[in-house]
């Protein structure tokens, strides 16, 4: 027996001893035994189990390891991390959106901490003849030649976070800030709920593998559904959901534990069972079927603007789809681009880390596809993925975005402490779980004026950016204006970063070298490489 478990039996045995015989003397003293008793009990329990080496080899001690592994999130934020250390979103991040949340002071004192001789660092240059700010938010139109219902949204929207992953109040609260503050909220793939539709903020459904909300009960899509859902006046977007960045090539996943009757109701799905949906589309397979569904979509909504999803994966595969805009003359209204860096409440780690293109390289390639076929103008193009501040948002849009969408930064504002128990379903604030009892800590008419706050300010913050640059609208930012250190005595912007096309570029010879390969590759009647013989870009 090793000698820590037979140290334990001996002090053990030498305190019950000491107890009787103290008691012997006094009485009362008899007592410690309902103390002691199950103490040792739970240690000699520890020494003869065979599943724990720890809790075996060191009794009762043992256990302090798991105890301090349980605690070590809250332990590593609040008293180990820097203010700009912590992942995936650092202190300072997570201070500003709660700042702005509640409107009380937001500013930093006695300078940035940043590096700004650090490789990476990244600034906007200002003008010596700034602009007098812009006090309304800007608008931008959704809705190509083919939309009779166009949408004017604002630079900063509600990202996809569905009803089941989000609890109740927490979407109720979303989505009366979004009412409250005239910008969007996207449903996530979960349907369209009570929950979404009571405050009546303007929604964006989306539209995953699963068809939740318009789905037959055998997981097929049913028109009927769709129409009946998409023609609600709060609806005024549709975005069909081909992947998102934190799970890109992966279905959306819904752990059992958060399956509720009312979810399963909303979704069409069984209980007591995760609800997986299929990682690929069973209503089109070729890039000619996509937009076809698109068009058709468009028309059962009533003519809403209708676009798509996408982690930037293979590049052919995109380039396909713009190919098959130029041969069936169909274009989405818009296009979103979610980054790797992408949130989501439950992903395997594989996926989460080493899949899909980072928003940025991903947002420029879809930009100057687009471009490079002649169909940019046509298009609005929304960029998500770790969209938190003013600089944020202006950095995308000057790479080629036209707006912004955001998750996680909405999330906080309603009160997520990034405790990461989004997926186990014991999140503290009632914000990503549907636990009844911490759903009820989450007090919507407390938060729901948060949710507009933080937007309001944050796109204050963006027209403030532009108003010292001397721009007066968002879609004034280029490339150049912002820079980025990249080495330490080096200095370039976007512009001179990455290669941005000229309209028609991909339409005729001599191709642009970096798109040639995958624009060969690319065919409009089919996701598959056109020339089999040569290795897919």
């Amino acid at each position: 027996m090793h000698h820590t478990r037979v140290i334990f039996f001996l002090v053990s045995g030498l305190l019950l001893a000491s107890v009787g015989v103290a008691a012997s003397f006094w009485a009362p003293l008899a007592g410690l035994y309902v103390l002691v008793l199950p103490v040792l009990a739970l240690g000699g329990y520890d020494a003869m189990q065979t599943t724990h080496a720890i809790r075996r080899n060191f009794p009762l001690l043992g256990r302090l390891r798991y105890f301090f592994e349980a605690i070590r999130p809250e332990i590593q934020q609040y008293f180990v991390e820097r203010d700009l250390d912590g992942r995936p979103l650092n202190r300072q991040q997570r201070s500003v959106i709660y700042q702005r949340s509640k409107k009380v002071l937001d500013t930093i004192p006695f300078g940035t901490q940043a590096d700004v001789y650090a490789v990476g660092y990244e600034w906007i240059n200002h003008s010596m003849v700034p602009r007098p700010k812009q006090k309304t938010q800007p608008r931008i139109r959704i809705g190509g030649p083919d939309c009779t219902q166009p949408y004017d949204a604002a630079v900063f929207n509600i990202s996809a976070m569905s009803f089941g992953s989000l609890s109740q109040n927490a979407q109720l609260a979303l989505n009366k800030g979004a009412a409250a503050g005239g910008f969007f909220h996207n449903t996530g793939e979960g349907g369209v709920s009570p929950y979404h539709l009571e405050p009546g903020g303007d929604l964006c459904w989306q539209i995953g593998t699963g068809y939740f909300g318009c789905r037959n009960p055998d997981g097929s899509f049913s028109e009927e559904l769709y129409a009946e859902n998409a023609q609600r006046p709060s609806v005024k977007l549709i975005e069909v959901k081909l992947s998102q960045g934190a799970k890109p090539g992966k279905g959306g996943i819904l752990p059992a534990a958060k399956i509720t009757p009312e979810i399963a109701a909303i979704r069409n799905v069984e209980l007591g069972q995760d609800v997986i949906s299929p990682a690929f589309h069973r209503t089109f397979d070729t890039p000619m079927g996509l937009l076809q569904w698109i068009e058709r979509l468009r028309e059962l909504s009533g003519g809403k603007p209708v676009g798509f999803k996408l982690c930037v994966g293979k590049r052919r595969e995109f380039i396909a789809i713009c190919k098959a805009m130029i041969a069936s003359g169909i274009k989405p209204d818009f296009i979103t681009v979610d980054g790797g860096e992408g949130g989501t409440g439950a992903a395997p780690v594989e996926f989460s880390n080493t899949v899909g293109s980072p928003l940025m390289e991903g947002l420029i390639f879809v930009h100057n596809s687009l471009v490079g076929f002649g169909v940019r103008q046509e298009i609005k193009v929304i960029a998500t993925g770790k969209v938190l501040t003013g600089f944020d948002i202006a950095k995308r849009i000057a790479l080629g975005a036209d707006l912004c969408n955001a998750a996680r930064s909405f999330m906080l504002s309603i009160g997520c402490i990034q405790a990461l128990k989004c997926n186990n379903n014991e999140c503290p604030t009632g914000v990503a779980t549907q636990n009844p009892t911490l759903v009820n800590g989450l007090v919507v008419e407390d938060k729901y004026p948060r949710v507009a706050n933080y937007q309001h300010e944050t796109v204050k913050a963006l027209m403030e950016l532009l108003a010292a640059s001397g721009l007066e609208h968002p879609d004034q930012l280029r490339p150049w204006h912002i820079h980025r250190r990249v080495s330490a005595f080096e200095v370039k912007h976007y512009g001179e970063l990455f290669e941005y096309l000229e309209s028609g570029d991909l339409l005729e010879e001599p191709l642009p070298r970096s798109f040639a390969r995958a624009t060969r590759a690319a065919q409009a009647a089919s996701f598959g490489h056109a020339a089999p013989d040569q290795p897919s870009p």
